[in-house]
């Protein structure tokens, strides 16, 4: 187990790189969460009340290593998400190891009911990609066409097997990190798509009220994970789970 402090000679950001770099696949879908103690997904309905330094520095870290950023439309909007960007240090590293300059957003929505004017689209400095169905309102497909390359997958739901092959087939987005949110993660988890589960356990007791890193309708698939590494930050705990394969 290690220790993580924000000047740690132990693990700095070539160490963690290399914490979460070891032991995957190229094509991975790894989801990045963080919880209460009592499970709490959120406070006041948003993540960002449960982080802490050291989760945002991991954040960084997996946005760093990502070739796409995974999100639900929801989750867009309520987190008020910028554009995806990072700093010249870390674009220089990925450029280093191969990667395009900055992770590619990719958004999941079924209704469209995203304002192409939002910035996490509008300032992208890549095009994002959005997934969407067939029953989709053709016009706001087309009004999201002028920032985004709009992905059809799936007749009245969206298909996401279908999705993460074109995905790695024509943008080579093989390695996509997921930010959310619970619905998304239900959704990639009941079709057997999630390689890795990053969750961070903030030190708080939030009570009740709030929902689970996971929704969706109930499935039957339960899957064995794996922990990979645990990190202790200030009270915080920062686990990587991979399949038990």
């Amino acid at each position: 187990m290690h220790e993580l402090t924000p000047t740690g000679p132990d693990l700095d950001d070539a160490a963690l790189i290399e914490l979460y770099n070891k032991d995957h696949d190229p094509q991975l879908v790894r989801m990045n969460f963080v919880s209460s103690i009592d499970g709490a997904v959120n406070l006041d309905g948003l993540s960002g009340g449960l982080g802490s330094p050291a989760d945002k520095r991991v954040f960084g870290i997996l946005r760093g290593l990502a070739d796409g950023v995974l999100v639900g439309a929801g989750t867009l909007r309520a987190e008020n998400y910028n554009a995806v960007t990072l700093n010249e240090v870390r674009r220089s590293r990925r450029v280093t190891a191969g990667l395009a300059p900055i992770p590619r957003l990719v958004v999941v929505s079924g209704r469209l009911d995203i304002d192409p004017r939002h910035r996490a689209l509008a300032e992208a400095p890549v095009r994002p990609i959005i997934i969407t169905h067939a029953a989709a309102d053709d016009e706001q497909r087309d009004r999201l066409a002028e920032v985004a390359d709009v992905l059809v997958h799936g007749v009245d739901r969206v298909d996401l097997i279908a999705a993460l092959v074109a995905l790695r087939s024509d943008y080579d987005l093989n390695h996509l990190l997921c930010e959310g949110g619970p619905t998304l993660f239900g959704a990639l988890h009941a079709a057997g798509l999630v390689d890795e589960v990053c969750l961070t356990v903030t030190p708080l007791v939030a009570g009740p009220g709030s929902g689970r890193i996971i929704g969706g309708p109930a499935h039957p698939a339960v899957e064995a994970m794996t922990l990979r590494h645990a990190i202790v930050a200030d009270s915080a705990l920062l686990l990587r789970y991979a399949r038990a394969a």
